[in-house]
């Protein structure tokens, strides 16, 4: 059974291979050239490498933000078309958080697209972000689940500063379903 099982998995991914590889090799001709990172690109490449962060989450309207340390890791993959993120910190004494998120640019959307997960949601976030040169400013959007799986839409501004540092704020709904800022983050980057 799990034999059979294996063959046809292998049958299918050899069925979605030969394609291809007819496609780029069939009558000595080539294929559409590869992708490569563009202008778009090279705002992963000011938040490539390890930041220290300093966490601020409001807990609800009017009440002083809960402070944590973390460390966020960026990587760039793909070729360079996409980034990669690997956060990890305490939220308080004794509980852990990490997330993992993953960047890219859509030349169709016009805009960075992106998923998010982590150890407090049940599911996968998609994002979505513009960036503005002149004011070194992004603008983003994320829908995915919270900690009771309900689906929640948050706002997002990340703001690169002078001095190297970054802050990222993000705002939801609160009870009252006006939107509130729910978390800040700094990060400043590891010499």
């Amino acid at each position: 059974m799990r034999l059979s099982r294996l063959a046809a998995r292998t049958a299918f991914v050899a069925a979605l291979t030969v394609p291809a590889v007819a496609f780029v090799h069939a009558g000595g001709q080539q294929g559409p050239p590869m992708p490569k990172p563009g202008p778009e690109h090279q705002l992963f490449k000011m938040d490539v490498g390890t930041w220290d962060a300093t966490v601020e989450i409001v807990p609800g309207p009017g009440a002083p933000p809960m402070t944590s340390k973390g460390v966020e890791i960026n990587t760039i993959g793909c070729g360079g078309l996409c980034m990669v993120t690997d956060f990890k910190s305490e939220i308080m004494p004794g509980v852990a958080f990490e997330g993992r998120g993953l960047l890219t640019w859509d030349p169709a959307k016009k805009k960075y697209t992106g998923s998010w997960t982590d150890s407090m949601s049940q599911g996968l976030a998609i994002t979505e972000a513009t960036w503005d040169p002149a004011k070194k400013r992004t603008s983003g959007s994320m829908v995915g689940p919270d900690m009771t799986g309900k689906v929640v839409k948050s706002r997002s501004v990340g703001e690169y500063q002078e001095s190297g540092t970054r802050v990222f704020t993000a705002y939801a709904p609160g009870p009252d379903g006006k939107e509130m800022q729910v978390m800040r983050i700094t990060y400043t980057r590891r010499k």
